[in-house]
Order: C-alpha cells, then structure tokens, then sequence
C-alpha cells in the first residue's frame, strides 16, 4: 500500500510597485498573506504551524487567479474578492473572520463592532485576539478595524501597511507615515 502524499501549499512572492509579500495557497484556496517586506521565513513558520505535514512548493503559475485579485485590488479596481479562502482556526476566530469580511471596502468598524456583530459584546478583548492571529491579510480586511476613539491600532503587517490599505481604500493618496 502506498503512503499517501502530504498536502502541498503553493506560494509565490507578490511584488507590485512598492508592495511585496508572500502568499500560500492550498488546493482549496487562499490561506495566507503576508506582512510587508517580510521574510519568508515568516510564512514558512506560519504554514508548519497551520498545515504541519504539508508540502510548500513555489508555483507561480497556480497562483496567478490569487495574484491577479490582490494586485486589482492594490490597483484601486477591486474592493471584493471571489477568489476561495482556506482558513483554519477555532470557531470563534472563524466568527471574527467572517464578520472582518462583513465590513464594506472604504469602512471601518472598532473592535466593539466586531464583537457586537458576531453576538459576544463582552468579548472585545479576544476579537482582538482573533483579529491578531488572520492568516489572511487584506483579502480577509483585518485593516478595516479601528479603535473605538477612532486611532489606528495594532497590525500583523505593521502600521505603515495598514495606513496605506485605508488610504487606498478611501482613495487618498497612500501616505508614508
């Protein structure tokens, strides 16, 4: 009997203009996007952690429906993605995952919103948490979330990174902070 083969997750290096990340896809879809001018040992890490036993494998050519979506969008021409996402987490991340993909491009909500959203007003702190730990930059728009004062808050991708999603969101001209 054949040992079967390990799952494979795809990922390829997005460099457009002034933005350059890493993404990995499974055969299901999206699974990752990375922070900014980010190593891809980052990546690497988060993928033996979410997908232990798989197999990373560079393949850009698979890859290109995910790529053409994401670079639509940092073009100012896409604000929903239809391309499949493959996320794991516990039901309750899942929860804040999905409402995040609830907030309409140009918007913001606080981290209240997101917990009142998903019916647990109480539980602010850990959608905090959830948010924190999105595989899936942009395309799942963690960057939408704000603090209840209205202030930029903390980012997987950085500040700089999140700045400039929301400035391109809201058709500003992405600002160097």
């Amino acid at each position: 009997m054949e040992s079967r083969p390990n799952a494979i997750i795809y990922w390829t290096l997005l460099a457009y203009k002034e933005w350059s990340f890493y993404i990995a896809a499974s055969e299901k879809g999206l699974s990752y996007v990375g922070s900014q001018q980010k190593p891809f040992e980052e990546m690497r890490d988060w993928i033996s952690r979410r997908f232990p036993e798989s197999e990373l494998v560079q393949d850009d050519e698979i890859m290109v429906p995910f790529l053409q979506e994401l670079i639509e969008y940092l073009q100012g021409k896409l604000q929903v993605f239809s391309i499949p996402f493959d996320y794991r987490g516990t039901p309750f991340q899942l929860a804040v995952w999905k409402a995040l993909c609830e907030i309409p491009y140009g918007q913001t909500w606080s981290y209240s919103d997101i917990a009142t959203h998903i019916q647990k007003p109480a539980a602010v702190r850990a959608v905090g948490t959830a948010i924190g730990a999105n595989p899936i930059l942009i395309t799942v728009p963690c960057h939408r979330v704000i603090g209840k004062n209205g202030t930029l808050t903390g980012y997987r991708g950085g500040l700089e990174m999140k700045t400039r999603l929301l400035n391109l969101e809201s058709g500003k001209i992405a600002q160097e902070l």
